[in-house]
């Protein structure tokens, strides 16, 4: 493991291929900017608790004497404590300050430290850019926004690892500090059998000696702390919350949440622990050997919280240290990693899910399966795959000249003839409509603005002769199968003809995919700008005119919550209409794509259907629908300025022939026509 380590960039990257360059050293100050702006508001975050409430987690902070574990908050170990508690009697007024410096200075330390720890060759520029990246990310992600809080020791352990792993170049010593992380956090000490497996006995003998004497002294010292901890509660099980809350991301925690208990559930957990702990470790062993030291630590650190009694949260740093480990053959493939980690360590798992029983599990047990995915699933590249430096190349499309010569082409947007990663896909479909779902929700939600926009739009809609809203909204009512059969049309074709489109698309047109794809987010986003700038009144929300709610019933429009569906999104998000404008991308994507005249047909009748149903049903103005027109095509125009058309001249036949190579590794079918190739 000593020679891994020294070849694996531990004291320097000696295989950095290209060079350096002031746009290189301007990004990477940028970067660190960023990061301590971060760091700075991380810490205001902390800053702002009282300072009473946040030592609260101590317990008796002013004094020595009492027991660690008497509130039930504190959840380090006896050892910790005994460290701990010193510093909160003496530097009691200025530990919050203190704590959170510290906090983010160790997590600065773990960035510079794991970025020297890359495997060789390592580019330039992630040489240079991969600390700050890195640091970044730490400090917005789960674990360091709650190993702010006292008591909490998570990041420290972390960083004596990767200090005894790349930067202590004794045996013994690297030893002394890792045993000292278990002291903090004991399923810590698996790292002895990583050490002992990869031909550093002496430091797995010392790291095993280390935590044993930390634990006897604190044992000698706090033997009423050390029984509870170690024997009461199991290894702190039950500390700082009820062992099956969502803050024990291990398997025993998932376990629990699952309805398991009892001596059943104890014998299924060690199982599960002990086959985690073997697979993880092999896999940590193999990549060690192979020159990725980085990932073999993280992996490590993942198998530790994963099997832990009580695996908590902040403790799972060692996920995001993951990303060091490559995934994929192809080009287009390798964000898929990284992407997850990241989106996995920094969001909500209710960003990440949408809130359906059936998926409970999964949600609840997020960041617990990133760190099992990684531990014994996640298939990472070795060193000597010849994919390591070289993947498959993505397959682009021919440049196309800007139409519009003061509107250039981005050079970064380059026409992707491939098909796009479907994980990758599903990811940022998911985030991205989350995103849009928060957004919406957030946007002003001022009854009085709402409603004088509302009388704003009939005043225009009655001055050109469009308000025919309520004459066909009464038809509807008095036609009841007219009225089902637009409540219908309404409440079930606003999301399932999009995705429906984008998956035939993906799979039978990935360059037309990418286009339209592109383009419906483009909207989307414009009219999230429209729901903040201009809240409006829908007409079944409007007082005093009659409308009829024919999808949602009655609303009490004297009460301002107006029901049920207040609470489910913001009713005032309707100019622009997206109901209208998804339908007419619908429609636009199908009429230009269609082989056939009927399916021609039928995309041309879907937005027409949809404008006669949210006017029907009263929950849009007909200027709402104009409104969705606008962004679609505003969506449809910049994809074009950004891009360039849609469709391509003729490929010359070296082209043709590198498209049908990246067909063969699996990229989708011909996107040759006989007008022209598609482009994105």
């Amino acid at each position: 493991m000593a020679n891994a380590a020294e070849h694996s960039g531990g004291h320097g990257h000696a295989g950095v291929i290209g060079g350096s360059g002031g746009r290189l050293g301007a990004a990477r100050l940028l970067l660190w900017a960023l990061a301590g702006a971060l760091a700075v508001r991380q810490a205001a975050v902390v800053l702002s608790v009282p300072p009473g409430q946040w030592l609260g987690g101590f317990h008796l902070p002013g004094s020595l004497p009492g027991s660690l574990y008497d509130s039930g908050q504190f959840t380090g170990t006896p050892f910790a404590g005994l460290v701990l508690k010193p510093l909160v009697a003496l530097a009691a007024p200025s530990l919050e300050l203190a704590w959170i410096s510290l906090t983010l200075l160790f997590v600065a330390a773990i960035g510079l430290v794991a970025a020297r720890g890359l495997p060789d060759p390592v580019p330039r520029r992630t040489a240079l850019l991969a600390a700050p990246v890195l640091t970044a990310l730490m400090m917005v992600s789960l674990p360091v926004r709650e190993a702010a809080s006292p008591s909490q020791t998570a990041v420290l352990p972390v960083l004596l690892v990767l200090l005894a792993v790349f930067r202590v170049p004794g045996g013994r010593q690297a030893g002394f500090l890792i045993g000292l992380a278990a002291a903090l956090q004991p399923a810590l000490l698996l790292f002895a059998p990583l050490l002992w497996l990869t031909g550093r006995r002496p430091a797995a003998g010392a790291a095993a000696a280390t935590f044993a004497g930390a634990t006897a002294l604190s044992w000698a010292a706090m033997p009423r702390d050390s029984w509870t901890y170690w024997i009461h509660h199991l290894a702190g099980t039950g500390l700082g919350g009820a062992p099956d809350g969502l803050a024990n991301q291990s398997v025993h925690g998932a376990l629990l949440r699952l309805g398991l208990s009892g001596p059943a559930e104890i014998l299924l957990y060690a199982v599960l622990a002990a086959a985690v702990a073997f697979i993880g470790l092999r896999r940590a062993v193999r990549y060690a050997r192979d020159g990725q030291l980085l990932l073999a630590v993280a992996l490590t650190g993942c198998v530790a919280v994963a099997v832990s009694p009580a695996g908590w949260r902040h403790q799972l740093l060692w996920v995001l240290l993951a990303v060091a480990g490559k995934v994929g053959r192809r080009a287009a493939d390798r964000p898929v990693w990284p992407v997850a980690v990241v989106l996995t360590m920094t969001l909500p798992s209710a960003v990440l899910l949408p809130n359906l029983a059936a998926l409970a599990p999964v949600r609840d047990n997020v960041l617990l399966l990133a760190a099992l995915a990684a531990a014994c699933a996640v298939p990472f590249l070795p060193r000597s795959s010849p994919y390591w430096r070289e993947p498959v190349p993505t397959a682009y499309g021919k440049p196309a000249a800007a139409r519009w010569q003061r509107v250039p082409l981005l050079p970064f947007w380059r026409r992707v003839l491939s098909r796009p990663n479907l994980l990758l896909e599903l990811l940022l479909i998911r985030v991205g409509y989350s995103l849009y779902s928060h957004i919406r929700a957030a946007a002003p939600t001022s009854r009085d603005l709402a409603e004088g926009n509302g009388s704003q739009i009939l005043g225009i809609e009655r001055a050109i002769g469009l308000d025919i809203e309520h004459a066909v909204n009464h038809a509807v009512v008095d036609t009841p199968w007219l009225e089902a059969f637009f409540n219908f049309y309404y409440t079930s074709f606003h999301f399932v003809v999009p995705l429906t489109i984008l998956a035939v698309l993906y799979w039978r047109r990935p360059g037309d995919y990418r286009w339209a794809r592109a383009s419906l987010g483009l909207a989307t986003v414009l009219a999230l700008i429209g729901f903040w700038l201009y809240p409006l009144a829908p007409p079944r929300l409007m007082p005093g005119l009659g409308f009829v709610d024919t999808v949602h019933g009655p609303q009490d429009l004297a009460n301002p919550s107006y029901g049920a569906m207040t609470a489910i999104s913001n009713q005032y998000a309707a100019m622009p209409s997206l109901h209208f404008g998804w339908s007419l991308w619908c429609g636009i994507v199908i009429v230009v794509l269609a082989p056939k005249g009927w399916q021609k047909l039928l995309g041309a009748l879907h937005p027409l259907i949809t404008v006669c149903a949210i006017v029907a049903t009263a929950n849009h103005w007909v200027l709402d629908a104009v409104g969705g027109a606008i962004v679609v095509g505003a969506g449809f125009g910049l994809v074009y300025v950004l891009s360039g058309p849609r469709r391509l001249r003729a490929t010359l036949p070296a082209q043709r022939t590198a498209s049908g190579a990246a067909q063969d590794h699996g990229n989708g079918p011909d996107l040759r026509t006989p007008a022209g190739v598609r482009a994105s």
